[in-house]
């Protein structure tokens, strides 16, 4: 699970943020203003950082530039939102860079995108009743292998990756098959429908109604 500090003075969109993680199955801690952040960073390690810029003391750049000597990534979500203010803020060292207003969807998609990046050095996940080994690509189940095709191994570590996220049918598409462009909605339901059967997971992999799929991992459970 990951660990996310929301750094944002204004309490209403900061506590918006904090639902909408919190239900994908995220942790989240809370800071409305920029000294209590850099207090909080310093104690503690966090998997993301999500930094509105115009803070009461300390401001977004200023911070980043902390955040930088920590490896943690960071996300701008700020309503300057001009190209000069995004090439500024990137240029600063955030690993993306949200304009408010925003849709919640968006700023998921977003966090899952660099958490995912910020964890491809994983090798071996142990999910559930699986253990799924990056690097030769091999999924198995009490010592016995779970053959998979190329495409249905990557939806599986997508899923595992996002789990407790309702992952849209199209963000699924655009990383597994690499495209913006659906062509076909059928082609993830049908990938979906054969994972379900192999890993023995159909009540595990949830549809979730008019957005896509989720890979549903009880806290409790090993995972």
């Amino acid at each position: 699970m990951a660990n996310i500090l929301i750094v944002e003075d204004e309490e209403p969109i900061s506590n918006l943020i904090r639902m909408s993680l919190c239900k994908t199955g995220y942790h989240c801690e809370q800071a409305f203003d920029g000294e209590t952040a850099a207090d909080l960073i310093e104690e503690h390690t966090y998997d993301l950082i999500l930094l509105d810029i115009m803070l009461p003391g300390i401001d977004g750049y200023e911070l980043l530039s902390y955040i930088r000597t920590t490896d943690m990534p960071v996300i701008f979500l700020t309503a300057m939102g001009t190209l000069e203010d995004k090439v500024k803020g990137l240029r600063a060292g955030a690993d993306d860079y949200i304009t408010k207003p925003f849709e919640m969807v968006e700023l998921l998609a977003r966090v899952e995108s660099v958490l995912r990046r910020y964890h491809k050095n994983e090798e071996r996940i142990n999910i559930l009743d699986v253990t799924i080994d990056i690097p030769s690509r091999t999924v198995t189940r009490d010592g016995k292998p779970i053959t998979l095709t190329m495409k249905e191994f990557d939806l599986l570590l997508f899923l595992v990756q996002n789990k407790n996220i309702a992952l849209y049918r199209e963000t699924i598409y655009e990383n597994i098959w690499h495209s913006d462009y659906m062509v076909d909605g059928r082609t993830v339901d049908l990938h979906i429908q054969r994972l379900r059967k192999k890993m023995n997971w159909a009540d595990k992999i949830k549809t979730v109604y008019k957005i896509g799929y989720r890979l549903e991992v009880d806290p409790d459970e090993k995972g």
